[in-house]
């Protein structure tokens, strides 16, 4: 497994890929990797020539400094994982003068109203920080694919964005979340949770299998209104949204319509830890 801190360094790794056309497979992560992580890690293993995997915390994304500084930072733990996958992935492990030439800033991205509700409501900034560390990770990987999971469903549709307004050529493959035996989305954040809150988390993804079955029989304000009442009478929660949503537009939605596609979203906290998740609500 090859490690390496420099864009420059980067590029030299690569350059026999660049030269003999090998399909790269990349997957940008934060780090303080879990199973979700390393599934993947394999789907790129398995469809790609060369993997490069990047552990960055992004500070331009956290519009809390708190939340920052409490985010897990494994990265001993990490490498082990990765190598015990494969011992040619190719670890690009940055510090932040490496991807910003100055101070972390973000740079302002027009994605037509996608960052503007749910996530990006309630985290102003976050996706400009989003996008702007994805294009610089983009042109120093330079991917022939990028693997995103679908637990941040707001991001992919964020870097599908990204990628064709700056003409990127990559393809974003866009994979299933990961859940643990109680139904749990992995996420690093779940680290942060007890153990006995670890189990009772998994109300979340209870509540979005509830709108599901009742999706199509119950409307639309009846359904928010009982999740907001089931996260009010259940201790130790706080919702900060739940949404339906048309997809892809991500426009915000009062009632069904014929032939749209509808997805419903939750952030909530618990244990003091942020949590969010989502399900297709009409495949």
């Amino acid at each position: 497994m090859k490690l390496t801190q420099t864009v420059a360094e980067l590029k030299e790794i690569l350059t026999p890929a660049y030269q003999s056309k090998s399909t790269i497979g990349f997957f940008p992560t934060m780090g303080a990797l879990h199973e979700g992580h390393l599934n993947l890690v394999k789907r790129a293993l398995f469809k790609s020539e060369v993997v490069v995997v990047s552990i960055f915390v992004n500070p331009t994304q956290f519009n809390d400094p708190k939340d920052l500084e409490a985010y897990p930072r494994t990265l001993e733990s990490d490498l082990n994982n990765l190598r015990s996958l494969s011992d040619e992935l190719i670890v690009f492990h940055p510090d932040v003068n490496a991807l910003y030439t100055d101070q972390p800033q973000s740079r302002s991205f027009d994605f037509k109203g996608l960052d503007k509700v749910m996530e990006g409501a309630y985290r102003p900034g976050h996706f400009d920080g989003v996008a702007t560390v994805v294009d610089l990770l983009f042109k120093a990987v330079r991917p022939t694919v990028a693997y995103f999971g679908e637990k941040d469903y707001q991001q992919t549709l964020i870097v599908k964005s990204l990628v064709k307004q700056e003409r990127l050529q990559v393809r974003i493959e866009v994979c299933p979340t990961t859940r643990e035996s109680n139904g749990l989305a992995r996420s690093s954040r779940n680290e942060r949770l007890s153990a006995q809150g670890r189990i009772k988390a998994a109300f979340i993804y209870q509540q979005l299998k509830w709108v599901k079955r009742r999706f199509s029989s119950v409307e639309f304000e009846v359904i928010r209104e009982a999740v907001s009442m089931a996260f009010k009478d259940t201790e130790d929660w706080r919702l900060e949204y739940f949404e339906i949503a048309e997809v892809p537009s991500l426009e915000l939605s009062v009632s069904r319509k014929k032939n749209k596609k509808y997805r419903a979203f939750i952030a909530a906290r618990f244990e003091g830890v942020r949590l969010i998740d989502s399900i297709a609500l009409n495949e």
